[in-house]
């Protein structure tokens, strides 16, 4: 078939490169001519595992290509909109202008039968009012609401083999039409049985919202654990496995440390939470404020433990911080628990050198007054105390005697990814979020 993707930031180049991979035919449009630069010539904008490889493969097969000018849509079938819906300044609410101005831009070049997609994260409602913005468009031209559940790291995997599909279409036979071309658009990885679910706008919508809402409320109901055990001596490791084993719990996002940050889930719930004002139902989603701030309560004890441990000042120490983005496998530092946590630290008068394996210069950019180097053996040199705040796969595997440049033999582990008795025996004091 033939795709456009408007909006060639994290969400869409996979999605088109992906596309690509699976033999259509792709046209991504992006009002930013470096990153279409960099695009064309296959270089990905930003750090995440097996896409430069995709781009390259895709670019030259000839079945993908960019450009910053709309009007080359004109021959296409279908178009996926993955623009960006960020956190109003000053508000909690989405900023809905890329999303409005993406299919604006589309409705002069919409041939008739064009099928427009949405795959940005919305709040419930978006749909049905671009719905009919897209019927006002001078040709039969239908819309549909795909949402995506990207994780960064495993993006490629996740668009090329999804969990699940999910389709908010309209009533009627133009939203049985919307779902023949979307099976049309995803042909292999129906044909492996992934599950589909067709369902309405709105309910489309929330189910991106609300899977991001709980999974937010699971990480941040594990640290709120962690916040009884501190005070009560109790191990939140141990407590995770053990009420872990209940099926009707499971242990994935049961993990006690610095909590969730990036690009989506906390701008998500923080919207979800103002949509629900909007509709006159604030108390059915206020649990989502105590789970916000018991997400940025873990970035002020991790500031607070470190002062502990050096002696009630950090004015005039040295700290090594290993890891800036907010998870490992990703160069994004949006909204990153770690990078913040280095920013306090350097706030309260210690010198801080970071470092991470991908995420130094997206760390930089926004923060050029911190110390960087490449590797943690740098970092470490003549610090007073380490701290692991991404749980990067090479910082998780360290040993006590990868870090013997650092002056104090501290180390504090905010993810709880060390082996906590290795450190120990090995003379170093050990300290982590929720254990003792």
């Amino acid at each position: 078939m033939k795709i456009s993707v408007i909006g060639c930031g994290y969400l869409g180049a996979v999605h088109a490169a992906c596309m690509a991979e699976l033999g259509h035919e792709v046209i991504g449009v992006d009002v930013d001519p470096a990153k279409i630069s960099a695009l064309e010539a296959a270089t990905a904008p930003f750090f995440e595992p097996g896409l430069p490889e995709l781009l390259a493969s895709a670019n030259a097969s000839g079945r993908l290509r960019f450009t910053t000018d709309i009007s080359e849509v004109a021959e296409v079938d279908v178009h996926f909109i993955a623009v960006g819906t960020p956190q109003k300044k000053g508000e909690f609410a989405a900023d809905l202008t890329y999303v409005d101005a993406a299919v604006t831009s589309l409705l002069p070049y919409l041939r008739d039968g064009a099928l427009v997609v949405g795959k940005s994260t919305v709040p419930v409602g978006t749909a049905s009012r671009l719905a009919e913005l897209v019927a006002s468009a001078p040709v039969d031209a239908m819309l549909a609401w795909n949402p995506e559940f990207l994780r960064e790291g495993f993006a490629v995997k996740d668009t090329l083999g999804p969990d699940r599909l999910v389709y908010g279409v309209s009533s009627g036979e133009s939203g049985t039409r919307a779902v023949s071309i979307l099976d049309e658009v995803f042909e292999v990885a129906l044909a492996h049985d992934t599950p589909r679910i067709i369902t309405d706008y709105a309910t489309a919508e929330l189910v991106k919202v609300s899977a991001n809402a709980f999974l937010a409320t699971k990480i941040s109901f594990i640290n709120a654990m962690a916040e009884i055990a501190e005070a009560t001596g109790a191990d939140v490791t141990q407590l995770a496995d053990a009420i872990g084993h209940d099926a009707r719990i499971g242990r994935r996002f049961l993990n006690s440390g610095l909590g969730f940050g990036g690009g989506c889930l906390p701008k998500d719930i923080r919207a979800f939470r103002a949509r629900g004002e909007e509709l006159g139902l604030g108390d059915s989603l206020a649990f989502l404020g105590e789970v916000d701030a018991i997400n940025l309560r873990r970035r002020s004890r991790m500031v607070d433990l470190t002062r502990e441990v050096l002696g009630g000042s950090l004015d005039g120490k040295r700290v090594a911080v290993l890891g800036l983005a907010f998870k490992p496998d990703s160069d994004d530092v949006r909204d990153s628990p770690s990078l913040d946590v280095a920013m306090r630290l350097k706030a309260e008068g210690a010198t801080v050198i970071a470092t991470d394996p991908e995420a130094i210069e997206t760390s930089r950019r926004l923060h050029p007054e911190l110390d960087y180097v490449r590797t943690a053996a740098e970092a470490v040199v003549g610090a007073d105390a380490v701290l692991v705040l991404t749980e990067w796969k090479n910082y998780r595997e360290l040993v006590p005697t990868d870090l013997d440049g650092a002056a104090g033999r501290i180390i504090l582990d905010g993810r709880n990814c060390l082996d906590r008795e290795r450190w120990r025996s090995a003379g170093w004091l050990y300290r982590s979020l929720g254990r003792p």
